[in-house]
């Protein structure tokens, strides 16, 4: 039988792969019973620049990110605007893409999913030059995953006691801010906000659904920001988001739209990237590039969960 040759970008020092100590040779022995020819690269003594790279110019049909969804974020950049496919295997902590595309958290059924090569074109958000596949957070949220980054690896109750006790304290001292968006039809709309994000698709609503998204090509971007987020605040969204009715809260706004342009009185603003902090230059430009990025993943499905109703703009 021949084989289609894939490449392959393997974080080791994701959550999954860590946990199940995954080496390259291992992987490409699973990839290569599923008819797929692997090229691995694991060295992550190099920079992730350069690893990319090589993953987008590689003669490979497929280009691999297994790891998190940083990885596949990464990834996805790289490649857009090539005819290559990606795949993914979900070797991260959180795996929020692979869950929207239904592409099983198991290994080996992932890679079988994988030996399908089979391919779903799917929207992707596009922020000043660089790809997201989930969303860009901006305010109060990022400071709080900074926290988090502290306790990264620490499984003991005193650390998780310490991270919540931090949640509470920023989130009591909380101010808002100020921003400008330009939606593109001709108007500057300014709020004053704790807390927005910007996703590519709508999230979803329903018990268990927790910022989860069925359709992935609808071709919009969704603004979902928050007037307020004090401690009541963030209780009682929680708990919406456990009954599935979260974004009915009264002091969230969403927007539908195609693109928007972000202003705000500082110069650049620590954001949370697909899950990563980083910090982006103000203003910042976002827009939707549908069907933009082939994923080997199973086929869509019908969307059976409503989401709230956004307020549309059209640019």
């Amino acid at each position: 039988m021949q084989q289609t040759l894939c490449h392959v970008l393997l974080n080791a020092k994701a959550g999954t792969a860590s946990a199940l100590s995954m080496t390259g040779a291992e992987l490409a022995a699973r990839l290569a019973e599923r008819g797929l020819q692997a090229e691995i690269d694991d060295d992550m003594d190099k920079p992730m620049e350069g690893r990319l790279i090589r993953a987008a110019t590689s003669a490979a049909p497929i280009v691999v990110a297994a790891g998190g969804d940083g990885t596949i974020t990464a990834l996805a950049n790289a490649i857009l605007g090539s005819d290559k496919k990606l795949g993914i295997l979900p070797l991260g902590t959180v795996n929020a893409l692979a869950k929207d595309l239904n592409i099983p958290l198991d290994l080996d059924l992932a890679l079988d999913v994988l030996g399908t090569q089979a391919c779903r074109t799917i929207d992707v958000g596009w922020v000043d030059g660089r790809v997201f596949l989930h969303k860009v957070v901006v305010g109060v949220v990022p400071e709080l995953a900074a926290g988090r980054e502290h306790i990264r690896g620490r499984r003991d109750l005193r650390a998780k006691l310490g991270f919540f006790l931090f949640i509470l304290r920023r989130l009591a001292r909380t101010k808002r801010f100020a921003v400008a968006m330009d939606l593109g039809d001709g108007e500057t709309r300014i709020e004053r906000v704790q807390a927005l994000a910007v996703a590519s698709n709508a999230y979803e609503q329903g018990v268990g659904r927790i910022f989860s998204r069925q359709r992935l090509d609808e071709g919009s971007l969704y603004v979902y920001f928050l007037s307020h987020l004090n401690i009541r605040d963030f209780f009682r969204l929680c708990s919406g988001m456990v009954m599935g009715n979260w974004q009915n809260d009264s002091e969230l706004t969403i927007l539908k739209t195609r693109q928007v342009t972000m202003t705000t009185r500082k110069r650049a603003m620590n954001v949370m990237f697909d899950g990563e902090v980083e910090k982006l230059a103000t203003p910042m430009t976002f827009e939707i590039l549908p069907n933009a990025l082939c994923v080997v993943a199973p086929a869509a499905v019908t969307p059976d969960t409503p989401t709230a109703d956004a307020e549309e703009v059209a640019p």
